[in-house]
């Protein structure tokens, strides 16, 4: 009967959660604090797939499978055929990441936790400061990830063959750098959970899937420049092609060593820990073997969104330290036993580490002139195709072509827009308010452009 009345707290407990995760994750994009990097890339994409049209990007300027080989579009393009809106995204990254508490529950009740102990990690996991500000940075993929992994796990100990192929093939499909954390999982089912058929397929599954997704599938849909400078950019120091990068690996280890202990790093590495540092130990430790891929591309990355808990570069190491965390509370170790103080530590790690107050300064920048920007994308009342700013393209991304300004980028063609929308005062990413100023004079002499609407620095120009 208690554990009966438990299961139904969790299920509450997971409902509020996805609620909440989606009004915050909504409210953001009302405030014009998402951007085309990567919300209208995707939103774009998507919708580009339901309309049965090739899903060319033209954020990136070419197939969205050269970007990362995620076919999960695919099935998500679905819900855009009952209607095409991007809160379809929201609402699934809310569930995504909110009904992980489920396979966290399943997972510390098997391992023979208490009762209160099992409720406890729920709450760890729901407040575990990543998975609410991951929530907050547009849509990505890389979130169902996180329940499908938990369920993989639960899978394999409970040997169900079937359930279990069918997460893993899900992880595979969203992104082809989780192959990795896919074969290092399957090292730890085979040397850790002494589960060699499910370890064998998750091994080879991974392996396959990562020299399919970089070999084939990404250079086929984008182009092979584009896939090494993607897969590169962020490792800048070790070369500019995968063979000077294996050479400053194999010669010249000084410089990763130099990378590796560093400041940035050691700072990551705390926050990544500190949440859940009460419940880690010796005995846990064998459990992270699967997030090895993550971590090393993270920490060897000098790229710094790959070294904090606001996006998703993590987001696969998440499910393998609750997973770690419940087998030091089933040993009978870990600093925290009672259920109200791990509750109160990850309560005090959350209000710490999480973005809940962008919400009562940040994202309230453009609020001076939001319903003019409003009003502004009322009246584009058409699918053709548009220019205008970083923060405004997800609301417009539904679309063939949409371009976005940048100070930085070569003259534009203004010719092939039907309609060009900006915001003086608030220019958007990669935009300046001076630049956005001489681009409204020079379209206000364009003689195939009108003024449609003008009202507190924001303008919207159609072609005649």
């Amino acid at each position: 009967m208690k554990k009966e009345l438990n299961f139904s707290s969790v299920k509450w407990i997971i409902s509020v959660s996805t609620l909440i995760l989606f009004i915050c994750s909504s409210l953001r994009h009302e405030l014009f604090q998402s951007t085309a990097y990567d919300l209208g890339i995707f939103d774009q994409a998507i919708y580009l797939i339901s309309q049965a049209q090739p899903p060319i990007s033209s954020y990136l300027g070419f197939h969205i499978l050269g970007d990362h080989a995620a076919l999960i579009f695919y099935p998500l393009a679905l819900l855009y055929k009952i209607y095409p809106t991007v809160y379809w995204l929201f609402a699934i990254q809310s569930i995504a990441l909110a009904i992980g508490a489920l396979p966290t529950w399943y997972l510390a009740i098997q391992a023979g936790l208490k009762e209160s102990q099992a409720i406890a990690m729920v709450y760890v996991y729901l407040l575990y400061p990543l998975l609410f500000n991951v929530n907050l940075f547009d849509f990505h993929p890389e979130v169902l990830v996180v329940p499908a992994l938990l369920t993989a796990v639960l899978a394999a100990r409970k040997r169900q063959l079937w359930w279990f192929c069918l997460n893993i093939f899900l992880v595979l499909g969203c992104k082809e750098v989780l192959s990795l954390t896919i074969a290092a999982m399957g090292v730890w089912l085979l040397l850790v959970e002494k589960r060699r058929l499910y370890g064998a397929i998750a091994f080879i599954s991974g392996i396959v899937w990562f020299l399919i997704a970089t070999k084939g599938i990404i250079p086929f849909f984008g182009t092979e420049a584009a896939s090494v400078e993607r897969q590169l950019g962020k490792y800048s120091y070790l070369g500019s092609s995968f063979i000077e990068a294996s050479k400053t690996l194999l010669f010249r280890p000084a410089i990763i060593l130099e990378n590796l202990f560093s400041l940035d790093n050691l700072q990551y590495l705390v926050m990544l820990l500190v949440p859940v540092i009460w419940g880690l130990s010796f005995q846990g430790l064998k459990h992270l073997i699967a997030v090895v891929p993550c971590l090393a591309l993270n920490i060897l990355a000098d790229y710094p969104f790959q070294k904090d808990l606001l996006h998703q570069y993590s987001i696969p190491i998440l499910p393998f330290l609750i997973v770690s965390v419940i087998s030091t509370l089933a040993a009978g170790k870990g600093w925290l036993q009672n259920k109200r103080t791990i509750i109160l530590w990850s309560l005090i790690t959350f209000l710490t580490l999480t973005k809940f107050t962008y919400f009562g300064g940040r994202y309230l920048k453009s609020i001076d002139n939001w319903q003019a920007t409003k009003q502004a994308i009322a009246q584009i009342k058409t699918k053709s195709s548009v220019y205008t700013t970083t923060q405004i393209s997800p609301h417009l991304s539904q679309r063939k072509l949409i371009e976005i300004t940048n100070k930085n980028s070569s003259t534009i063609d203004l010719q092939n827009f039907n309609y060009i929308l900006l915001n003086v005062r608030h220019p958007g990413l990669g935009s300046t308010t001076e630049f956005a100023t001489n681009l409204v004079n020079q379209i206000k002499n364009h003689h195939e452009f009108y003024l449609a609407y003008q009202k507190d620095d924001v303008y919207l120009f159609i072609k005649t």
